[in-house]
């Protein structure tokens, strides 16, 4: 019997058919470090992407107080995002690091998806782990469950229905970027080098990190040549769809 592991089964399309796209995740960084090319593909489509970051990622560096921090990444996504096409960033404000999954953040992210009207809602990985297997980090896993629930809680007239923002319920897949669950993939062989520009972008908090020789174009070509391979293309990546919308019969 094959292992399903060393013979994964091949990536579907996904979709494109759509105009308007919001990105919620947790942290700056976070689109960058996998998904910042599709959405470079989808901007040079002449598709709309929106950027909502739900902190501003003050607690990322070690050795810079929050404050110094917060005004480091917050212009270090713009000019991320600019790269990519995106010419709109919100900023929740949030703490970093202490995420809580439950209503209130529901309700700032259903106020998102209300305000900017998307066609297809994006987040982070809110599994438990990577598909390498490295432990997930409490933010991504709080932002990417209050996403999923908040899409819904955005169509619902009666939900946060005192926001004063019109109810949206025009999403109709949330894809999610990181997920070992993915079964869906796009090709980023066009904007794979877009994608390591809006990782560059970040240098302050990469420095931060402490990683001796890192390369973005290394590490995101790590995950996107066998990504890509799934697809019978150079560079891809990978995304769970989770449909909001009944199957046709």
């Amino acid at each position: 019997m094959s292992d399903q592991h060393e013979n994964p089964p091949a990536l579907q399309p996904l979709t494109e058919d759509w105009d308007t796209a919001l990105a919620v995740v947790a942290h700056p960084d976070d689109m960058e470090f996998g998904a910042a090319a599709a959405v470079a593909r989808w901007t040079a489509q002449g598709k709309r992407v929106v950027y909502c970051m739900v902190t501003s990622g003050e607690a990322g560096i070690d050795g810079m107080e929050p404050e110094v921090a917060r005004r480091v990444r917050t212009a270090e996504q713009i000019e991320s995002a600019r790269i990519v096409g995106v010419d709109t960033v919100e900023f929740l404000g949030l703490p970093d690091g202490i995420l809580e999954y439950g209503v209130p953040l529901r309700r700032l992210i259903a106020q998102q998806v209300r305000t900017h009207r998307p066609d297809i809602v994006i987040t982070g990985n809110f599994h438990p782990t990577f598909p390498n297997g490295f432990l997930n980090q409490a933010d991504h896993i709080a932002v990417g469950r209050a996403t999923v629930d908040a899409v819904r809680d955005a169509g619902n007239r009666w939900v946060f229905h005192d926001e004063g923002v019109e109810p949206w319920p025009g999403v109709r897949e949330v894809w999610v970027a990181g997920s070992a669950e993915a079964r869906h993939g796009v090709d980023i062989t066009d904007t794979f080098e877009a994608g390591v520009a809006s990782l560059r972008a970040h240098q302050a908090y990469l420095d931060g990190l402490g990683w001796v020789d890192f390369d973005p174009a290394v590490f995101l070509g790590s995950m996107a040549e066998p990504t890509g391979a799934l697809m019978g293309v150079r560079y891809a990546t990978s995304f769970e769809v989770l449909s909001l919308t009944f199957p046709e019969d």
